[in-house]
């Protein structure tokens, strides 16, 4: 004879399922977060990058910080518990982004004034932790969801997630606006770097000619403060430099010098614009797991990223001094790679054309199959070849490129015909 005794265990597992079995999907589901725990500076702001994953639908309300949270029924999750909140998050300062599958990829920026509160409340007794909670509003009317993050007090910045704090780009002349006589070198110029944790800052300097459209805040971001699937989406301008060096932890400022200014086109009048692009970099303190959350697959990298746009620098180029025979005789026309060339996306690629004795600047004009841009350079007088950046051997498709000229005005006087090229896997 079966034993059909109920063991204690037994009936609180059918019991609980019953329950979730009446309430509605959206209320039933859990939200989750990675990282679910995160290294805070004592002492000074940190900049975290979360992803939420599971939201089916939930709309993003409020975040606040708190030093206790308690059970949110009848919601579901933890909430903050009144009387220990610390501080809320202002509306004005939410970068949430819609990200992955179901998910929202969020900046915690944890001020200050937060880190310090906790910080004396531990030294009161109190626990050397609090929390991040986020509440999600059911978009059916169901209970809300509210996912907390654990923020570990870690005294000063060594092993918080290495994030950019304050970036001030400047030119080492004090002027509102620097003017440029047009065919000569600007000043010098570095960016004053302000960061929390350590890590390996990578990036890039461009310049936003006179005719290129102009770059959004989304472009502005550093690459890590953005989704994953945003982050090939941001606008390439000419690339002027690179650079890569790795801030020690505590430091916590740091002067990053510009390339040679001499990179820096002046030949063409108008205003320009010189951008300091940071890249996204590996950092074990805050790189988030999307497959923890069910997200997406793999990990996204955050190291470098701000809570904010980085400004550019601008300068202005007054009118070039008209070269002699700027209107002389020559034929303008491509040379590298050939027309519907197949060309090895491994290897860096040139190209080259016969120029004009008359051109006081040349402009390469590169573009996907549709027409749109993809990338654009200003070289000098006597440039005969531009090899690409290296990011364009990542495009896929058919490219399209082609040369105009400049006189010392700044107005185009002739151009090739556009001529396309593939990129493709080596065989």
């Amino acid at each position: 004879m079966r034993d059909t005794t109920m063991t204690p265990r037994r009936r609180t597992t059918l019991v609980l399922s019953a329950l979730l079995a009446l309430l509605p999907p959206a209320a039933a589901a859990q939200i989750s977060v990675n990282p679910t725990g995160v290294n805070v500076n004592s002492f000074a702001e940190t900049v975290v990058f979360l992803t939420f994953g599971g939201l089916q639908g939930h709309v993003p309300v409020e975040a606040v910080w708190c030093g206790e949270v308690e059970d949110a029924f009848p919601d579901v999750g933890v909430r903050c518990v009144p009387s220990t909140v610390l501080g809320s998050l202002p509306s004005g300062f939410d970068l949430s982004l819609a990200s992955g599958t179901n998910a929202l990829s969020d900046i915690m920026t944890i001020p200050a004034s937060v880190s310090r509160r906790a910080y004396e409340r531990a030294l009161q007794g109190g626990r050397s932790e609090f929390f991040y909670v986020r509440r999600f509003r059911s978009p059916v009317g169901g209970p809300d969801i509210f996912v907390a993050v654990t923020c570990r007090l870690a005294g000063g910045g060594a092993r918080v997630p290495f994030a950019l704090l304050d970036v001030r780009p400047s030119f080492e002349v004090d002027t509102p606006v620097l003017t440029v006589p047009g065919g000569t070198t600007p000043p010098p110029f570095s960016a004053g770097i302000r960061y929390n944790g350590s890590g390996l800052l990578t990036g890039r300097w461009e310049v936003v000619l006179p005719g290129d459209e102009a770059p959004t805040a989304q472009d502005l971001l550093p690459e890590a403060s953005l989704p994953v699937e945003l982050r090939n989406q941001q606008r390439r301008y000419q690339e002027v430099g690179r650079f890569s060096v790795f801030l020690p932890p505590l430091a916590e400022e740091y002067v990053l010098p510009g390339p040679d200014p001499a990179r820096l086109p002046t030949l063409v009048p108008g205003s320009y614009q010189l951008l300091l692009r940071v890249e996204a970099t590996a950092d074990k303190e805050g790189d988030t797991n999307l497959a923890a959350v069910g997200a997406g697959t793999g990990v996204v990298h955050t190291g470098g990223l701000a809570p904010f746009a980085i400004p550019p620098l601008r300068y202005y180029v007054a009118n070039a001094p008209v070269r002699a025979g700027t209107e002389g005789r020559g034929m303008l026309r491509s040379l590298a790679p050939e027309p519907e060339a197949d060309l090895p996306d491994d290897a860096p690629v040139v190209l080259r054309w016969a120029g004009v004795s008359g051109a006081a600047a040349y402009r390469v004009e590169v573009t996907d199959a549709l027409g749109s841009p993809v990338a654009r350079a200003l070289l000098g007088p006597g440039s005969g070849e531009y090899e690409l950046p290296s990011w364009i051997l990542e495009t896929r498709g058919s490219l399209r490129w082609r040369i105009v000229t400049l006189n010392g005005s700044g107005r185009v006087t002739g151009a090739t015909p556009w001529s396309t090229f593939r990129l493709v896997p080596r065989s």
